[in-house]
């Protein structure tokens, strides 16, 4: 039985009519960007989240690239952040002509380590950007604490993690800034590419609605220069569908995490995340991705293997940022990124994923494992 890594399909048949009536509405108004159903979207995000401002974008890139610079990054400042995520998340920094400044992560959660923050700051740190990478928050207490110390700006990646919280707070409530995607594959993804940015801040949330609208807050009387960046209205009745599923989406993800870690848990040359109903922290994991690691050098082969059976699997990611070409002349030396970067790999999770499919996937992992166990026993 093949196996994909990620499913639209249980989604999309389930809310097929109210999709269908959402989309028609749009069409029947013509309102295509920025129109109604972005505006109560915003709202009820906002409500959802915990902030008092969010402000629709046209990608999670964008949500980034406008989110730091309303906090105030400019050009020659540096922004601390984790070489374990997409490029984006560096890009965004670049972009604004400021420098990304790596420090490594915890291999155990993959995110950003703060106790590697203070080491990194220096009179030209700016902000810290962590990402809650895989749906897993990051601690952000300890850097919160330290943002407070050295008086820094917090934005938070929160791609991969709608609906993931920390204390009980949602995260992209927790920082200066939060920076949301909506690409189809995220926990709260649309029928096309989205963002969002939220804020507590009225004065950020103000320049952010300026810059996605050609740096104008009334038409034709631009103030600055800014960016074509406004959500679709479709995306926004969309995700208006969506919103109202989120929890129970999410839930399914932990249910289907948790089967995976009862199954694969103590087994050798595996090793897996904390399952959610048993995470020391005070966070909720919402399991974007289902991430292990394979151990010993055969994760590419264990990969392959799995393809060969029909079980489709990510590697995210193979390179961290700090390695890729455009940033490798600074010679960083971040071990536990460069070691998660050769051993991670995501098994497919999505909502509405079958009881034979998880069957399945355990199964050829569980077989694959004790193939793989037995070499190395052997060499």
């Amino acid at each position: 039985m093949p196996v994909p890594l990620f499913d639209s399909t249980p989604d999309i048949e389930a809310h097929w009519q109210e999709y269908n009536q959402a989309i028609q509405k749009v069409m029947k108004h013509g309102q295509f960007i920025l129109g109604p159903e972005v505006e109560e979207f915003e709202q009820k995000a906002a409500e959802y989240l915990g902030v008092k401002y969010a402000i629709g974008v046209n990608s999670g890139t964008d949500a980034l690239v406008i989110g730091l610079r309303a906090a105030g990054v400019k050009p020659g400042d540096e922004v601390i952040t984790t070489p374990f995520s997409f490029f984006a998340t560096a890009e965004s920094i670049s972009n604004l002509g400021a420098t990304p400044v790596f420090v490594d992560i915890d291999p155990t959660t993959f995110n950003l380590q703060p106790s590697n923050l203070q080491q990194a700051i220096t009179e030209k740190t700016k902000a810290i950007l962590p990402v809650h990478l895989f749906g897993l928050p990051a601690e952000m207490d300890e850097i919160i604490e330290i943002a407070e110390k050295y008086d820094l700006k917090v934005i938070e990646d929160c791609a991969q993690s709608f609906g993931a919280t920390y204390n009980g707070q949602q995260t992209g409530s927790i920082g200066d800034v939060g920076a949301f995607s909506f690409f189809p594959t995220k926990n709260l993804g649309g029928f096309g590419d989205g963002g969002l940015i939220t804020t507590g801040d009225e004065e950020i949330a103000e320049l952010c609605k300026k810059l996605r609208a050609h740096g104008s807050k009334k038409k034709y009387h631009n103030e600055m220069l800014g960016y074509n960046s406004r959500l679709d209205t479709i995306q926004g009745a969309v995700l208006l569908v969506k919103l109202k599923y989120l929890d129970e989406a999410n839930q399914q993800r932990k249910e289907i995490a948790d089967r995976y870690f009862e199954a694969l848990n103590g087994i050798p040359g595996l090793r897996i995340p904390v399952s959610v109903t048993r995470h020391p922290s005070p966070v909720s994991h919402i399991y974007h991705q289902y991430t292990i690691r394979i151990l010993n050098g055969n994760r590419d082969q264990f990969r392959e293997q799995l393809k060969e059976k029909g079980i489709s699997t990510g590697v995210y990611y193979p390179v961290p940022q700090d390695q890729l070409p455009i940033y490798s002349d600074l010679n960083y030396e971040l071990p536990n990124s460069e070691r998660a970067a050769s051993e991670v790999l995501s098994l497919p999770i999505w909502p509405g994923m079958t009881r034979e499919h998880q069957d399945e996937v355990i199964s050829e992992v569980k077989e694959l494992a004790a193939e793989s166990y037995s070499k190395n026993i052997d060499n």
